[in-house]
C-alpha cells in the first residue's frame, strides 16, 4: 500500500493538485486543487471524476460509461477510453475542486451541467482532434505561402 492510499485510508480524504493536462479545461496543472474521499460500497456512476490505479501511477479522470463488471473512463483532455477499470482499481472520487481561491462542489448547478455538456460532446471532441484537426494541418501544410 502506498503513502497516498494509507492516508487515504486513515483519514477518508486527501487534497491535492493535478499533474499534467488530462483533465483541462476543469483542473489546471499546478493552479486548482481537488479533493477526493475513499469509495464507498455503491458503484460509481457516469460523470464521476475517480482516482484510479493504472499501474504503478494515480490516475485522476472521469466515468463516460458504467458497464455491470468495469467502467469506460476518460480524461476530459483525452481521446483514447480506457476499458476495463475495475471497481477495486478505484480509491476515491472528486467531491470538490478549487479554482482561482474558490472552492466549487461537484453537485453545483454549474458543475453539472458542465458535467453533461462535456460527456455529450466527447464524441464529437474526440473526432474533431483525431480527424479533422491533423487533415486542416495536412492541408494547409500543402498550401503555398
Amino acid at each position: 500500500m502506498s503513502s497516498l492510499e494509507k492516508y487515504l485510508s486513515e483519514q477518508g480524504r486527501v487534497i491535492s493538485t493535478c499533474v499534467g493536462v488530462s483533465m483541462l479545461p476543469l483542473l489546471r496543472e499546478g493552479k486548482d486543487l481537488f479533493f477526493i474521499e475513499k469509495k464507498g460500497a455503491e458503484r460509481f456512476k457516469v460523470g464521476d471524476v475517480v482516482l484510479y490505479r493504472r499501474g504503478r501511477q494515480y490516475v485522476l479522470h472521469r466515468i463516460i460509461e458504467v458497464r455491470p463488471e468495469d467502467y469506460v473512463i476518460l480524461g476530459d483532455n483525452c481521446c483514447f477510453k480506457e476499458y476495463g477499470i475495475k471497481d477495486s482499481d478505484i480509491l476515491a472520487v472528486m467531491t470538490t475542486f478549487v479554482r482561482n481561491g474558490k472552492e466549487h462542489s461537484v453537485n453545483e448547478f454549474a458543475y453539472r451541467l458542465y458535467s453533461f455538456v462535456w460527456l455529450k460532446t466527447a464524441p464529437i471532441r474526440i473526432f474533431l482532434r483525431l480527424k479533422i484537426i491533423p487533415a486542416v494541418k495536412k492541408l494547409i501544410k500543402l498550401c503555398p505561402a
